[in-house]
């Protein structure tokens, strides 16, 4: 006789929510972290807060639709919500709370944001602490005009748009992210953003970056990131190796 025993319903990962200050931050970022978590059957968003016009090469329109493309190689989906001017970011509160309420409606598990540090860009930091302070009114159930149902993280993770914005002596997490097809994607998405290779070749830069992170670690590629508060984990079992041999 068939048996009657019912499937345990197969659970999907909670969404992840990318936060880019422009068109491009993300995928130069972290977008193989992006890759390989969508390829992993994650819901990925991407969301970027200004429309870049203030740079030198490209106009806004034409970076919303590199910005698109880009998203699309990377397997996200990207929508823009705009929180001040490009080079005029403020980390006020007034932001925060309209991040905040992004973050009920899409309800992630998981937030990456730029890092804290300066860098030559100053709405990198400005979006970090934005998202930082958005992630704690999320989940306030007593704040008055913001809609929706309380929703808390589980973790913010911070990425280095650039090399100066890596945190000084900083926790981090490493991710190896060395698979051929996971490389190629995001190669392909820093790539879509063509009006910015004008100027310098991000693409090579931010390859040199993971792959130098990657040999510290022993594999191919890695970036990394950097927790807003250390990780708490169920167990031993999983952690399996450092990045440094003893």
């Amino acid at each position: 006789m068939p048996s009657t025993a019912r499937k345990k319903p197969t659970s999907e990962p909670a969404p992840l929510l990318a936060l880019g200050a422009h068109p491009d931050d993300v995928e130069f970022g972290c977008g193989a972290v992006l890759v390989q978590a969508a390829r992993a059957g994650r819901q990925v968003h991407v969301v970027v807060c200004t429309r870049g016009e203030a740079a030198s090469h490209g106009t806004p329109a034409g970076r919303a639709r590199e910005a698109r493309r880009a998203a699309a190689l990377l397997g996200a989906s990207f929508k823009f919500l705009i929180l001040g001017r490009d080079a005029g970011l403020e980390a006020r509160p007034a932001a925060a709370r309209v991040l905040a309420g992004l973050i009920r409606r899409l309800r992630p598990e998981l937030v990456l944001a730029p890092t804290l540090e300066g860098d030559q860009h100053p709405d990198h930091a400005a979006l970090g602490h934005i998202a930082r302070d958005a992630a704690r009114l999320a989940r306030f159930g007593g704040l008055a005009g913001l809609r929706g149902a309380p929703h808390a993280i589980g973790q913010l993770f911070h990425y280095a748009v650039t090399p100066d914005a890596e945190p000084a002596g900083g926790a981090r997490i490493v991710v190896d992210v060395s698979a051929p097809e996971v490389v190629a994607a995001w190669t392909a998405a820093m790539t879509a953003h063509a009006s910015q290779l004008r100027t310098r070749n991000y693409v090579e830069l931010q390859l040199a970056r993971a792959r130098v992170l990657g040999l510290r670690a022993g594999v191919e590629y890695a970036q990394g990131l950097y927790p807003a508060s250390a990780p708490l984990v169920p167990g031993l079992d999983g952690l399996t190796r450092a990045v440094r041999r003893f």
